[in-house]
Parts: C-alpha cells; sequence; structure tokens
C-alpha cells in the first residue's frame, strides 16, 4: 500500500471562544486553511467540507474506500456551527494544526 497518509489534527476556536479538536485523514486540510486564521462562518463551513471532502477522497483514492471519520468529522462542525448560525458575524479561528504520521 505504500506510505501511510499523514493524520492532521487542527483546533478550532468558535465564537464563544470553546474549542473544537478536529480530525482530516490527510494534509489536503491545510490547502483549505492557514493557522491562526480567522473566518465568518459560512466560510468556514464551506472550506471545512471542501477540505473533508477531498481528504476522504484522497483516502478512497489510495485504499479503495471513503474516509467514514472525514465526514463523521464533518458532521460534528456542521452540528457545532449550527449553534452560531443566528450571532451576527460569527468568526472561527483555525489556531493550529498538528500532524500526524499513521
Amino acid at each position: 500500500m505504500g506510505a501511510a497518509m499523514p493524520e492532521v489534527r487542527f483546533r478550532v476556536r468558535w465564537p464563544d471562544r470553546s474549542l473544537s479538536e478536529c480530525y482530516s485523514p490527510s494534509s489536503v486540510v491545510k490547502d483549505f486553511f492557514a493557522a491562526g486564521a480567522s473566518y465568518d462562518l459560512a466560510d468556514f463551513l464551506q472550506r471545512a467540507r471542501r477540505a473533508l471532502d477531498a481528504a476522504s477522497e484522497r483516502v478512497r483514492l489510495k485504499y479503495g474506500w471513503a474516509c467514514s471519520r472525514a465526514h463523521d468529522q464533518l458532521a460534528e462542525i456542521e452540528a457545532t456551527a449550527e449553534r452560531y448560525a443566528r450571532l451576527k458575524d460569527p468568526r472561527v479561528t483555525l489556531e493550529a494544526f498538528e500532524e500526524e504520521p499513521r
């Protein structure tokens, strides 16, 4: 199967200052976010969808199946984001990445 894909964990700070530790099966998530950057909630969600879909697709191309953990992580992000949708100008910050080889 070759070299393993690098898993990436990323820390998200929500508008109420709470933190989430998030997971991606691929470092492709770094193509969609910058550490320390703040995003409008809608932009953050769009980037998260694209990033985690791309990460799952990389797993599918390499191993032959999509990554359910990436889809589960996206569902968790979407559910958390829903709590802030009614706020005026909600911002989400991607605080940091932590890469872990599998």
